[in-house]
């Protein structure tokens, strides 16, 4: 049985990787899949991708610090596909670098707006749907940065939002569980998709070393002896996301090879 069979899901910052991923996975396990994001033309490509003869998925763009954005993606499901079952968190800003001591506390704010309040405010436009429906699940992207810094990059910024995003994750649980609303996050680690791969070339280019030598350094505290990548994630949202998931909340679940284990 397809897991999302007749169920709806949101799936917000659809591009070329994680966000991509998810909403084919919805598709794949019998969903209807509604895209979101800032750029019309990822949209498109991944609709088409996805579902060429579009009738099991729906788009707009979509800027989740912009509240009304939010509620007008959260309506293109309910116009097009009756409402809303579940949604995903994959919009983030996590190309800030840095840490405490060069911080620009401007783009800090910037970060917080759309990682933690972004997300929130997409939550809350599709609360009355999810209520109408009987209750649903909501999945937020977080990472496993949050809560182990990793050696090889430094983005305080991106942790601490996600960081935030986590916490805010267990009150929702609480809050909107009367409603059978159930909330989880899953915190990736390195996950071998567009994002790493191009960091990978670019620190092998850098560092005139092997591409092969990069990813090697990224996996040798990994359980597995390859990273998870973005369809492996996708799968994780996708149970979830799906009645199977039906009595876990306020759970976050790493998928890392076993990079960090908890």
């Amino acid at each position: 049985m397809s897991l999302l069979a007749g169920k709806t899901v949101v799936v917000s910052g659809v591009g070329a990787g994680l966000g991509h991923q998810v909403a084919a996975a919805v598709v794949r396990d019998g969903g209807n899949a509604v895209l979101g994001a800032r750029t019309g033309a990822n949209l498109a490509r991944s609709a088409t991708g996805i579902d060429p003869d579009g009738a099991r998925t729906a788009y707009r763009t979509a800027d989740i610090t912009d509240e009304g954005q939010c509620e007008a993606l959260a309506g293109l499901a309910r116009e097009r596909f009756g409402g809303i079952d579940a949604v995903v968190h994959v919009a983030a800003w996590d190309t800030h670098f840095g840490g405490l001591q060069d911080a620009d506390f401007a783009t800090w704010r910037s970060v917080l707006d759309v990682n933690l309040l972004g997300t929130l405010r997409m939550t809350r436009a599709c609360l009355p749907a999810l209520r109408a429906g009987g209750g649903g699940s909501v999945v937020f992207i977080g990472t496993q940065s949050a809560v182990a810094a990793p050696s090889q990059v430094r983005q305080a910024a991106y942790a601490a939002s996600k960081g935030a995003l986590t916490s805010a994750m267990y009150s929702l649980a609480r809050e909107l569980g009367p409603d059978r609303i159930r909330v989880n996050s899953v915190l990736p680690g390195w996950m071998w998709g567009p994002p790493v791969q191009a960091y990978v070339r670019f620190t092998a280019h850098t560092e005139g070393v092997p591409e092969e030598a990069v990813l090697a350094r990224l996996t040798e505290r990994m359980a597995l002896p390859e990273p998870a990548t973005d369809a492996d994630v996708a799968d994780a949202v996708v149970f979830l996301a799906s009645d199977r998931a039906r009595a876990i909340t306020g759970q976050s679940l790493l998928v890392n090879a076993g990079e960090l284990m908890r």
